[in-house]
C-alpha cells in the first residue's frame, strides 16, 4: 500500500486518534457532565499501534513498523505511533506499581538494586504515596 502523499496518509491518522477521543454524551440535546463537571464521554478507545495500522490500511502493526522505514513517511509514522506510546506511558501513572516502573525504567538513579562503592550492594526501596 502507497499512499500518494503524506497530506493523504496524514489525514487517515489524524481521523483515526480523532476516533480514539469518542464524543461527548447529550441527552434531549444537552451535554452531559459527570459531578465534578467534566463532559462525559462515549465510545472513547486507548490509540494502539495495532488499531492505528488497520484505521490507515494496512494489515498488521508489522506491516505498518515496515513502512515506516521508508524515509518519505519515516517522520509521520514515527509521530504516530509515538503518540500511541505516550497514551501507554501515560496510563502507567495510574498506578503506584506503573509509576516505579516508568521510574526505574527511563530515569538512570531509580531501580531496585544499586551498586555502591566498594564492589557491595545497595538495596534501594522505592516507596510512592498515592
Amino acid at each position: 500500500m502507497k499512499y500518494k502523499s503524506i497530506k493523504e496518509l496524514q489525514s487517515r491518522i489524524d481521523a483515526y486518534f480523532k476516533k480514539c477521543e469518542g464524543s461527548q454524551l447529550v441527552r434531549e440535546g444537552e451535554p452531559v457532565y459527570d459531578k465534578q463537571g467534566r463532559p462525559v464521554i462515549v465510545g472513547d478507545k486507548p490509540p494502539t499501534v495495532t488499531g492505528l495500522a488497520l484505521a490507515v490500511g494496512f494489515t498488521s502493526r508489522r506491516e505498518l513498523l515496515r513502512y515506516r522505514g521508508e524515509e518519505r513517511y519515516q517522520e509521520i509514522l514515527l509521530r504516530a505511533v509515538s503518540r500511541c506510546e505516550e497514551y501507554a506511558e501515560m496510563k502507567l501513572y495510574e498506578s503506584t506499581s506503573g509509576v516505579k516502573y516508568q521510574l526505574m525504567s527511563n530515569f538512570e538513579d531509580w531501580g531496585e538494586e544499586g551498586e555502591i562503592e566498594g564492589g557491595g550492594k545497595e538495596v534501594i526501596e522505592v516507596v510512592i504515596q498515592p
